[in-house]
């Protein structure tokens, strides 16, 4: 998390600033985004957002990693199994491309290809966060749900493999993820998890 200074930041006030740059992202995309305009819309001065966020994209951060946090958490069934835990997952991570909040990530996956200060708050704040989430719940969801163990190297091959497939039709094709998509990516983890497993043991 970007480290902050000054004052305490009222939450509502917080909230209402987030939430103003989620919407006017969607409206006006990245560069028709601005301070002023999300201080408008959020009923707030320019100068309080200046004294908690240095610019848009300190704002765009902490937006993304308030709605991953709960977008994109893994909500394992008890009831169901590994298949259908894993493509419910994907499921989620599908619907948050379509949120406002996955309009934001992608947005500052294109600004951070041409600016190294974006790129480094990025990887080390929401992808490293959200990384980590990921490895934990595949890892948990491989164990409770077919009792296989798999090492950290194969592990971070798991997530490549599950995650790659839907990042790559998103961000570099601009294209809907597909029940198809999901359903076959979770079919190829699995034997891939199944297989590796077999061959540690």
């Amino acid at each position: 998390m970007i480290s902050r200074t000054g004052p305490r930041r009222s939450e509502s006030v917080r909230l209402a600033v987030l939430h103003a740059a989620d919407d006017l992202l969607v409206e006006k995309g990245f560069a028709g985004l601005t301070i002023e305009g999300i201080a408008q819309r959020a009923g707030v001065a320019k100068q309080t957002i200046y004294r908690w966020w240095k610019s848009k994209v300190d704002i765009l951060l902490d937006t993304l990693i308030d709605d991953a946090r709960e977008a994109l958490q893994w909500q394992p069934d008890e009831a169901a199994g590994a298949e259908e835990n894993l493509v419910a997952h994907l499921r989620r991570v599908a619907d948050f491309f379509e949120e406002p909040a996955g309009q934001v990530l992608q947005a500052l996956l294109g600004h951070a290809q041409l600016e190294s200060d974006t790129a480094a708050s990025l990887r080390e704040g929401f992808l490293k966060e959200q990384r980590e989430r990921d490895a934990a719940g595949l890892r948990d969801l491989l164990a409770r749900d077919l009792d296989l163990i798999v090492d950290d190297r194969t592990l971070d091959h798991l997530v490549d493999l599950l995650l790659g497939p839907l990042y790559y039709r998103v961000l570099v094709f601009g294209a809907p993820i597909d029940k198809e998509l999901v359903d076959s990516t979770t079919r190829l983890v699995l034997t891939f998890a199944r297989e590796a497993s077999t061959r540690a043991g």
